[in-house]
């Protein structure tokens, strides 16, 4: 099976919503902050590990507390996972924040100021209607 075979890309989205669904559900960890997202879930393609990529909205200390808290009920999650999803092989899960959101935030901020300066910095100009004669 290639790695983006439609099989496998399929896998991945069931995967990725099915570990979603057990991490807002049925962990009650409280390290787990409450806004926690699966953002995309990668299975090798002998369905033997995968990769889960998780964005927390909050602090970078939340974010690795969240983590901790991931990696200890991965036993659980992946007893979940083989319950409801029916695969040969139930992949062993390996959790990883994922900053990419944040960063897209921050990029944006940063743009924005910058825009925000140049407008700032450009003079107004008028307008004039100036009317032509022949």
């Amino acid at each position: 099976m290639r790695k983006n075979s439609i099989k496998n890309t399929r896998i991945n989205g069931m995967v990725q919503r099915e570990i979603s669904e057990i991490i807002q559900n049925g962990i009650k960890d409280p390290r787990i902050h409450p806004m926690t997202s699966v953002v995309s879930a990668e299975v090798t393609p002998d369905l033997k590990y995968c990769k889960v990529y998780v964005s927390v909205l909050g602090s970078e200390e939340q974010g690795q507390e969240t983590l901790k808290g991931l990696k200890s009920a991965e036993g659980y999650i992946r007893s979940q996972l083989a319950r409801t999803i029916n695969l040969r092989n139930t992949p062993e899960i390996t959790f990883i924040l994922d900053q990419s959101i944040q960063y897209g935030v921050k990029m944006t901020r940063l743009i924005d100021e910058v825009t925000k300066d140049l407008k700032d910095e450009e003079p107004e100009e008028t307008e004039e209607s100036e009317e032509f004669e022949d």
